[in-house]
């Protein structure tokens, strides 16, 4: 695939010939341009797949306990057949290909190189951490666990943190009596408070994504037997879940012209 982008693509073709130039035989990408310069093109919408190629992507082992990313463990019955296999991608040192959502850590798609395909993983602690949040959030998680003076910090702990930050940051700072200056150390509270709610409002804001996000496969559960459809269930009962009702209750939506197709015979026809 990549010899056919960076050579049949860039090199000249009898067939390929303008008819205002026929003595120059032109290359697929010189006669693409010209095509669009003069009809345009119609944008064509992401898919699943597209989704997940354009995610960051990292190289892992399929261990027997599954795939770790960032100290969170993922599995799935997919990875059964994998497990302790080599990917035969020998300049990966035969690990594997995943790719994950920066903007929510439930799931991790790895590829399939030995048939073709991804094969998707949930989160292990999923059922603990119901509510679907990024790595902005298990950083943060990463950080409080780490200024409590625990070593090793464990996968459990953060996930608890995690969990413990999203609900102290709905929930608010703690009114102070009226009147009253702030004891020592609670400026500081403040000030974590105010930034946790910035970082869950981050969470929220990303956690219904617009774009075609792959569904979950007939594997993809966790470890623990919690999968996509429990955090579904969190999502629907979760923070926010009042505004998607809302929204869909709303005024209808407006009227959805189609974009005709484009014939390139009938816009030829047109040039003469």
């Amino acid at each position: 695939m990549a010899v056919g982008k960076a050579v049949w693509q860039n090199r000249p073709h009898d067939g390929l010939r303008d008819p205002l130039t026929p003595g120059r035989a032109l290359t697929p990408n010189e006669r693409y341009a010209a095509l669009v310069a003069v009809a345009g093109y119609v944008p064509v919408p992401l898919g699943p797949e597209d989704y997940i190629e354009l995610l960051p992507v990292t190289w892992r082992v399929i261990n027997s306990y599954g795939v770790k990313v960032g100290l969170r463990t993922y599995d799935s019955r997919e990875l059964n057949p994998y497990r302790r296999q080599k990917s035969g991608i020998k300049a990966r040192h035969d690990r594997w290909e995943v790719r994950h959502d920066p903007y929510d850590i439930s799931r991790i798609w790895i590829r399939n190189h030995h048939h073709g395909g991804w094969l998707s993983a949930t989160w292990t602690h999923l059922r603990t951490s119901p509510a679907p949040f990024g790595e902005l959030i298990w950083t943060q998680a990463r950080q409080v666990v780490a200024s409590r003076g625990t070593d090793p910090v464990t996968e459990a702990e953060i996930a608890a943190a995690a969990a413990d930050l999203l609900d102290r940051a709905g929930k608010g700072p703690d009114p102070q009596p009226d009147g009253k200056a702030p004891l020592p150390g609670q400026a500081a509270a403040r000030a974590g408070s105010a930034r946790a709610r910035r970082i869950r409002g981050r969470a929220a804001a990303t956690a219904a994504p617009q774009w075609p996000r792959p569904e979950p496969g007939p594997g993809d559960d966790g470890a623990d037997g919690e999968g996509p459809a429990g955090q579904r269930s969190a999502d629907s009962t979760g923070p926010g879940a009042g505004d998607r009702a809302g929204q869909a209750s709303g005024p209808p939506a407006a009227k959805v012209i189609p974009l005709p197709l484009f014939d390139a015979r009938k816009e030829a026809e047109k040039w003469w």
